[in-house]
């Protein structure tokens, strides 16, 4: 993964100039999603049914995936590093998890009925956590969150919830700048992230019935949580009887248990998502049988938990395979190697150049991030620093690189050292190209 010694020549002085020149190359390059974008908006607000897929000038349509490679409407192919956002661990086109998918179809759809496979996934995430004793399933991590939130305060019989400034639980449990008008009417109180005096402060109150975090910030910036931090809430809502929630839809990528078998801290709920069912639909709740045991039907006054999708049929049957067979111990190991090499590489390209940017994350997730310094939290990024962000999608996509749109990658299983060298290359090429606007 060494960057390359030939840089590209320095271009562009003014960084409005960069962006514009950036946004017409763009949109001249891709006719037919323009096209598709404005037929879109005629039915679809913004065009589109997903927040984060909108950007300006238009999103990209994408016609077709194979391994971790995309090809979008008007024939570009592109590298995909953004790995559909942490849920396509698998790649576009794995063939043990395809053949799955089409074994399900053939068997029937919608039976209405339990079916042996959920069992079986069940058993599966069980072993690999250690902080799952029960667990249900839901179709996306958005209501398993939902979910563990409902058991933790009828459990406790409280009503608050703790959650930390520019987290992301969902997309009604969304915390950046303060929260959002979507948002589900928990009655939550934020604090900040990493900042173990203010948090304790809150946890041992007593008040709250969760308290909420991703060990890693996903959508906040791929920022870390300090170690230190998570094991003092552990001790903190154990001491106050709050019910400690790590919201790993993101992070448990990071080894086959998680962030928390990593850290050695078990939580007493756990929420995953994402690529657990191979692409599939999916999310899950699960922790300690006191907690889970609420949704227990044998038990007069169980919690109810509907979702016609909870246990569909694709879902479950991939996700044996995917998590049975596929995503073991080492192919877990190897990933988080992969993409701590990838993110020094990519450093050490920035510290090359003299750049205010730098690379945070843990593993296969990473996100560039344009100052310098400690980041150990959300922050407001300033209209420069968002411009740049946006200067570095679009250079990326203009060299066949597709990456999120604020810049975070989330490595895919196919992708091998010759697809991370070629992106520690475009990182180089960024850093040389746009070095002028980088240095302030």
């Amino acid at each position: 993964m060494a960057p390359q010694d030939v840089p590209a020549a320095p271009r562009n002085s003014d960084l409005d100039t960069a962006l514009a020149e950036a946004r017409e190359a763009y949109v001249t390059a891709r006719p037919k999603s323009a096209a598709q974008h404005e037929k879109a908006r005629k039915v679809l607000p913004g065009g589109n049914t997903r927040s984060v897929l909108f950007y300006t000038p238009f999103p990209t349509a994408m016609a077709r995936g194979e391994g971790c490679y995309l090809e979008d409407i008007d024939g570009q192919k592109y590298l995909d590093l953004c790995g559909e956002y942490t849920a396509g661990l698998f790649g576009h086109s794995n063939p043990i998890i395809q053949a799955a998918i089409r074994g399900a179809i053939d068997a029937g759809l919608n039976l209405a009925a339990v079916g042996e496979n959920e069992a079986k996934l069940a058993e599966i995430l069980c072993a690999r956590f250690p902080s799952f004793e029960r667990v249900r399933f839901t179709n996306s991590g958005t209501e398993a969150n939902l979910l563990a939130l409902a058991a933790a305060r009828a459990f406790t019989g409280r009503d608050k919830i703790l959650a930390m400034m520019g987290g992301y639980h969902g997309g009604v449990l969304a915390f950046a700048g303060g929260g959002s008008k979507v948002n589900a009417p928990f009655d939550v109180t934020l604090t900040d992230y990493n900042d173990t005096v203010a948090a304790l402060a809150l946890v041992n109150s007593g008040m709250f019935a969760a308290v909420i975090l991703e060990p890693m910030l996903g959508g906040g910036g791929c920022i870390p949580a300090t170690r230190d931090f998570l094991a003092s809430l552990r001790a903190a809502a154990s001491d106050s009887g709050t019910v400690l929630i790590f919201d790993e839809v993101m992070t448990s990528r990071h080894s086959a248990g998680g962030l928390q078998r990593i850290h050695g801290i078990t939580p007493d709920m756990t929420t995953l998502g994402k690529y657990v069912a191979g692409g599939m639909s999916f999310g899950a709740f699960g922790g300690k049988a006191e907690l889970m045991d609420q949704f227990d039907g044998h038990r007069p006054g169980a919690l109810a938990h509907a979702g016609t999708f909870n246990n569909n049929v694709l879902s479950m049957t991939a996700g044996t395979v995917a998590m049975g067979e596929i995503f073991d111990d080492a192919a877990a190991d190897a990933l988080l190697a992969r993409g701590e090499a990838l993110r020094a590489a990519l450093n050490a390209v920035c510290a090359k150049h003299g750049v205010a940017v730098q690379f945070t994350g843990i593993g296969s997730m990473l996100q560039p991030h344009f100052r310098l310094g400690a980041i150990t939290r959300p922050y407001a990024a300033s209209a420069a620093e968002e411009a740049l962000r946006e200067l570095f999608f679009l250079d990326l996509m203009a060299g066949g690189i597709y990456v999120a749109r604020r810049g975070m990658v989330a490595l895919s299983l196919p992708v091998g050292e010759a697809e991370l060298a070629r992106f520690v290359a475009a990182v180089e090429n960024f850093c040389a190209a746009r070095g002028p606007l980088l240095r302030g």
